[in-house]
């Protein structure tokens, strides 16, 4: 069980409308990083829809854009699930990446030293490999660290049923492994910013 001053792991995906397998896939790794004694917080579709195409020149950040941004900001760890959308990751998950740019000149900007893991979902396969690479590229620029596992899962094959349970046991494995290798790494990521 986490505790107030555990670390912290944010999952960041979703789809607008209703509770996703993106967002479903998300939760089943953000449990796995809270059994490993972590504190959780997901900005599923609901929470990232509420977020404006971001606006580099807004002076001024919506309470919405302000939670986000200071509760990456806390965070210990990353995982981000997107669908994949046309080859690549949605215009929502990728707009809430963009709202990052507000850490820029933080101690801490972005995701640095952050391990980060990632999940695609899409129906079918090829998305899903171009998805991730894309994903693997973001969190490259945005100077995390993407873990060596990441999950796949292809919706023809792969079904949640409404309280998040998978039919394919395998692929719940793949997703609680995502939640655990962030977890894993997270302390590391602690003692190189301890370094610096």
């Amino acid at each position: 069980m986490a505790h107030n001053s555990s670390p912290l792991v944010v999952g960041i995906g979703g789809t607008i409308g209703s509770v996703s397998s993106t967002e479903r896939a998300l939760r089943t790794a953000m449990t796995a990083a809270a059994d490993e004694g972590f504190r959780t917080h997901v900005f599923g579709g609901e929470d990232l829809a509420r977020l404006p195409l971001y606006n580099p020149r807004a002076v001024v950040r919506t309470e919405a854009e302000r939670l986000f941004v200071d509760t990456v900001r806390k965070a210990s760890a990353i995982i981000i699930a997107s669908p994949g959308y046309h080859g690549s990751i949605s215009g929502l998950v990728k707009n809430a990446l963009d709202l990052l740019e507000e850490t820029a000149k933080d101690a801490r900007p972005y995701f640095a030293d952050l391990p980060v893991g990632l999940i695609a979902t899409a129906y079918g396969w090829q998305a899903t490999g171009s998805t991730i690479a894309a994903l693997r590229s973001i969190v490259h620029a945005l100077r995390g660290w993407p873990t060596p596992f990441a999950a796949a899962v292809n919706t023809q094959q792969t079904r949640f049923d409404a309280e998040g349970r998978i039919s394919d046991t395998v692929v719940e494995g793949q997703l609680r492994l995502v939640g655990q290798q962030v977890a894993r790494f997270a302390p590391l990521a602690g003692t190189i910013r301890a370094s610096h």
